[in-house]
């Protein structure tokens, strides 16, 4: 592995557009757009206000910049760098902003909830869009950009509106079964809409184009229900994460429950690889103590760390949630499948510390990590089966079916890794720090 230089960032803005050659960052009200290969800076746009969001759109032409403070959002133009657009809500505020699939229209949801203003970037034309509701996940395009379903509450119920994203058209509107309507994503193949209740019953519904129920699943009643929904690329399988410390995996024929993924305190899952990671501080000889090492090189006293084969039946760490809290930390809050649908990462709130991966093919345990902080984010490689993960320390772990890696981040000073995300080729990763962003090169004999 290769890492770069250190490069400052605000508010974990940065991007790769999405042809993947160039990466922007926000520093502040600077929005820096760099080469992706080169790093060298190729634009530079100064905003009215620091920036709260910045998103770029599909065809990698536009930036987005949204200041929802002042409530502006400013777009700027890779091809004419002095096209730029500047769009004020007004009064009536801004509380989210982003790009159509065309990137052709920006659509703001005013404070309250109260709209979703469309604006045309080519014809300046305005369309509102009345009740949006504020809610987990209101909003979602189809993969082909074609259709937007939107949540909206209306007289104490409801609804999802279907539109035609060519001419912001309404296609369907119906009434959702739902009591409290806490999110929705449509299928990769674009042809169910799966809608969740919020956690305090467990419903989901599927829908088709149409607003035909398809399908209702219930696993149980009374207790606290779903906390995370997530289709496997294929569409063939959707995967429940809930607070009963469960995943369900429902098929895409029936919609009905094929198998259930428990994480078990202890695990005894034979077939099952335990990776523990293991720390270990090096020893320092005074001979080693040079005053450049002592103000400039932390790599001198940083702590190592490898991973660990633990014998099974094995041990994984639980932190009792207070039930006297709200929005206990229990249950499956992540999930995501890899790209050839082989693999499921998922984490168990109560069980922070440890990552867990499954065999969609056996539809069985395959492996858990074991970290000695909490897992903060994992990510999949969009070209291959292959996990990276980052705990807020100053590393960065890989997983595959070969086996796990960890390494530390070799730059001057401290860079703990708060994020992380892969490059659309899976050649690199972006890093983030609370100020600061690096890159990490896989070699090629890591990608094979």
């Amino acid at each position: 592995m290769n890492f770069s230089e250190v490069f400052k960032q605000s508010n974990q803005l940065c991007k790769v557009s999405p042809d993947g050659k160039y990466l922007a960052t926000c520093v502040q009200y600077r929005l820096v757009v760099r080469d992706f290969n080169s790093l060298q800076i190729a634009h530079l746009y100064t905003c009215l206000d620091p920036v709260m969001h910045m998103e770029w759109s599909s065809d990698s032409l536009f930036i987005l910049c949204a200041m929802y403070k002042r409530g502006l959002v400013q777009v700027w133009s890779l091809e004419q760098p002095d096209w730029h657009c500047k769009i004020d809500e007004g009064s009536i505020g801004l509380v989210s902003s982003r790009w159509s699939p065309d990137g052709r229209h920006v659509l703001n949801t005013t404070e309250f909830n109260l709209r979703v203003t469309v604006w045309s970037l080519c014809t300046k034309a305005v369309s509102y869009i009345k009740y949006p509701k504020a809610c987990q996940k209101g909003v979602d395009f189809t993969a082909d950009g074609r259709y937007m379903a939107l949540a909206e509450r209306r007289e104490c119920k409801d609804y999802i509106s279907v539109f035609v994203c060519d001419d912001w058209h309404l296609l369907r509107h119906f009434e959702s079964e739902t009591q409290d309507l806490a999110g929705l994503e449509w299928s990769p193949n674009c042809c169910v809409l799966a809608v969740w209740d919020n956690c305090l019953e467990y419903k989901l519904l599927l829908y088709s184009l149409d607003g035909r129920l398809l399908s209702s699943y219930s696993a149980y009643e009374w207790s606290l229900g779903i906390k995370s929904v997530a289709w496997s690329p294929s569409s063939q399988f959707l995967a429940v994460g809930s607070y009963d410390e469960k995943v369900r995996i429902l098929n895409h024929i029936t919609w009905k429950k094929i198998t259930e993924f428990e994480h078990p305190a202890t695990i005894i899952n034979t077939k099952a690889v335990v990776f523990k990671e293991v720390e270990k501080r090096p020893v320092v000889g005074s001979e080693d103590l040079s005053i450049h090492q002592l103000t400039v090189d932390n790599s001198l006293f940083s702590t190592q760390s490898k991973y660990e084969i633990t014998q099974l039946p094995a041990q994984v760490p639980v932190i009792k949630p207070d039930p006297d809290r709200a929005n206990p930390k229990i249950g499956i809050s992540a999930l995501a499948f890899s790209a050839d649908n082989r693999f499921l990462a998922t984490k168990n709130d109560n069980m922070p510390q440890s990552l867990w991966v499954w065999d969609m093919q056996r539809l069985s345990l395959l492996a858990v990590l074991e970290q000695t902080a909490p897992v903060r984010c994992f990510v999949w490689d969009p070209r291959r089966p292959r996990l990276a993960l980052c705990t807020g320390n100053t590393k960065v772990y890989l997983w595959s079916p070969a086996g796990c890696v960890s390494v530390n981040v070799p730059v001057e000073g401290s860079f703990q890794v708060l994020s992380l995300f892969w490059h659309c080729s899976g050649s690199s990763l972006v890093l983030l720090s609370k100020e600061h962003i690096c890159l990490c090169y896989v070699e090629a004999e890591e990608e094979k």
